[in-house]
C-alpha cells in the first residue's frame, strides 16, 4: 500500500486526478481472456494516450461473465502493466461480500491503487440510507485500500447526495463514480467540497464540471481511448487547457470532437455497448475481440454501418 487507511483521503486528492478510462477486456474467439491483447491496448492508453489512471474489471469490462480467478487475474495484469506509470482502480462489486471482500484483499495485496464497489441491488428496501452506509461502512472497516462508490441506474435505485456524503465520512472513502442525472451531481459536489472527488463517465460535461466544480478527475469510461489516438489527442488536449485555466481555448478543443460524439451515437447499436466498443477499438488499432454471453456480437451489416461512421468521423490516425 502506498498510503495508509487514515491517509487514504489525502493521498487520492493528490493523485487520483486527470483522465482515467474504463477498459474494456479483450476476449479471445475460444472466450478466454486475450492477456496479450490487453497489455497492448494498456501499453497505447498510457504511453501514447497518456491516460493517467484505468478502471479494470468493470461493466465495460464484462466482469458480470467472468470467474472469481479470472477477475483476480485482470486485476494482476493491469497493476503489472500500469506500475508506476498509470493508476490503476479495480471493481470489486458482487453481490455477495464476501466475494466482494476476496476480490478487494486482492486487489489490496496485488498493488492496485483504489477499488470501486457498485452500490448493491436492494430488492425490496425503501429506506435505504442505513443500509447503503452500512454497507460501505463493512468495506471500509475490513480493508485499507482507497474505496470508490458507485451508484449507477442498474442497481435498481439511486443513492441519494445526502447518503452519499454521510458514506463519504467513512476514512477510506476517496470517490464516487456518480452516474446520475446533472442536478444530483452538482448538489453532492457543493455539499463535499474537496473531501472526496465527485465524477461522472460523461464526457462532454467533463469540461463543464471542470470549470464549475472544480472537478479534477474524469472516472470514467471508454471515451478517452475512442475519442483518441497518439495523433489525435483532443479529450487530453482540452483537458490540459481546462486545468490551466484556459476555458475559451478547451471548449473550442472540446467542441470539434462533435462529428467523433456524433457518429458513434448514431452507429452503435443500443443493445450491443461492448462489442460495438471493442470493433470502434479495432478500426483505431486497438485490440477489441469477443464479447461473452449474455452480450451480443455485431452483425456484419452493423460492422459496415459502423465502419462507414468511423470512416467519416474525422479522427486523424
Amino acid at each position: 500500500m502506498k498510503y495508509t487507511k487514515h491517509d487514504a483521503k489525502d493521498y487520492a486528492r493528490e493523485n487520483m486526478r486527470g483522465i482515467w478510462a474504463a477498459a474494456l477486456n479483450p476476449f479471445n474467439d475460444d472466450m478466454s481472456l486475450n492477456e496479450a491483447g490487453l497489455r497492448a491496448n494498456i501499453r497505447h492508453w498510457i504511453d501514447d494516450l497518456e491516460i493517467q489512471g484505468l478502471f479494470i474489471a468493470g461493466k465495460q469490462g464484462e466482469f458480470f461473465s467472468m470467474s472469481i480467478e479470472e477477475r483476480k487475474r485482470n486485476f494482476e495484469i493491469a497493476v503489472e502493466e500500469c506500475a508506476d506509470d498509470a493508476g490503476v482502480i479495480v471493481s470489486v462489486s458482487d453481490q455477495n461480500m464476501d466475494t466482494a471482500l476476496d476480490l478487494a484483499r486482492h486487489a489490496q495485496d496485488c498493488g492496485a491503487d483504489y477499488i470501486v464497489v457498485h452500490a448493491p441491488v436492494l430488492s425490496f428496501v425503501q429506506d435505504r440510507d442505513e443500509v447503503l452506509y452500512q454497507y460501505y461502512k463493512r468495506f471500509c472497516d475490513r480493508l485499507d485500500i482507497g474505496i470508490a462508490m458507485w451508484s449507477h441506474p442498474d442497481s435498481g435505485y439511486l443513492m441519494q447526495p445526502e447518503t452519499c456524503a454521510r458514506i463519504a465520512e467513512l476514512p477510506n472513502i476517496v470517490a464516487i463514480k456518480y452516474s446520475v442525472p446533472r442536478e444530483m451531481y452538482v448538489r453532492l459536489s457543493h455539499m463535499l467540497g474537496d473531501k472526496i472527488h465527485v465524477s461522472t463517465s460523461a464526457e462532454e460535461e467533463w469540461l463543464d464540471n471542470i470549470e464549475e466544480l472544480g472537478w479534477k478527475l474524469y472516472l470514467c469510461s471508454s471515451p478517452p481511448y475512442h475519442l483518441q489516438t497518439a495523433n489525435d489527442k483532443r479529450m487530453h488536449d482540452y483537458t490540459r487547457l481546462a486545468f490551466d485555466g484556459k476555458f475559451t481555448e478547451a471548449r473550442a478543443v472540446r467542441d470539434s470532437l462533435e462529428p467523433v460524439r456524433t457518429a458513434m451515437k448514431k452507429a452503435r447499436p443500443a443493445d450491443k455497448p461492448q462489442a460495438f466498443g471493442k470493433y470502434w477499438q479495432e478500426l483505431l488499432g486497438q485490440v477489441g475481440g469477443r464479447v461473452r454471453a449474455p452480450m451480443l456480437e455485431l452483425t456484419d451489416a452493423e460492422k459496415e454501418t459502423i465502419k462507414a461512421a468511423f470512416d467519416g468521423c474525422g479522427l486523424r490516425r
